[in-house]
C-alpha cells in the first residue's frame, strides 16, 4: 500500500503570510493497549484489518482504513498523559474512532465475535444508523451506516 503524503488542504494558520501555511498534512490513529498481539488479532478480526509492519515489540501498524491505525503496546498503570495512569476497564474518551460501514449489522456481529462488546442497539437517525461499542481493551468506537446523503441529510451550510 503506498503511504499518502497529502490528506487534506493546506491548513492556513491564519497569520497572513504563505510561510505560515503547513503544506503537508497527514493522520495516524495510536491506540494504546496491554496486550499488543490480541489487539491485533482483535481488529484484523473485526474489521478486517492486516498488520502491515511491526515496529520493534510493541507497536504494530494495521492496514485497511484510510488511515494508518498503530496499536501500541503500554501495560496498564503507566503514565497515559499527565499524572493520569493508563486503565483498560471500559472507561470514556472525548475522541473516538467512527469506523463508517456498508452494513452495519453484519459489521456488529463481526464485531462482536471478535471480542467487541455492544453498549446500545443499532440506533436510527435522519443521517443513518448507529451503533455503540467496546474493544476488549475498554475503548469505545462507533460503527455507523449511513443512509440517503449521510450527514448532509441534517447540515446547515456555514456562513463566513
Amino acid at each position: 500500500m503506498q503511504s499518502r503524503r497529502l490528506l487534506a488542504a493546506p491548513l492556513s494558520l491564519s497569520r497572513g503570510t504563505d510561510s505560515d501555511t503547513l503544506t503537508r498534512m497527514d493522520l495516524l490513529i495510536n491506540i494504546d493497549v496491554p496486550n499488543l498481539d490480541q489487539a491485533v488479532a482483535f481488529y484484523e478480526q473485526a474489521f478486517g484489518l492486516t498488520a502491515t509492519r511491526r515496529l520493534g515489540a510493541e507497536a504494530a501498524e494495521l492496514g485497511g482504513l484510510p488511515v494508518r491505525l498503530y496499536l501500541l503496546q503500554k501495560p496498564a498503570g503507566s503514565v497515559g498523559a499527565g499524572a493520569d495512569p493508563r486503565r483498560y476497564d471500559r472507561h470514556w474518551t472525548p475522541v473516538h474512532v467512527d469506523v463508517v460501514v456498508d452494513d452495519i449489522e453484519a459489521a456488529l456481529h463481526r464485531a462482536i465475535a471478535a471480542g467487541a462488546r455492544a453498549e446500545t442497539e443499532i440506533r436510527v437517525h435522519g443521517w443513518g444508523k448507529i451503533a455503540v461499542l467496546a474493544d476488549p481493551f475498554g475503548h469505545g468506537f462507533c460503527l455507523i451506516e449511513f443512509l440517503s446523503r449521510g450527514y448532509d441529510e441534517i447540515a446547515d451550510p456555514v456562513r463566513p
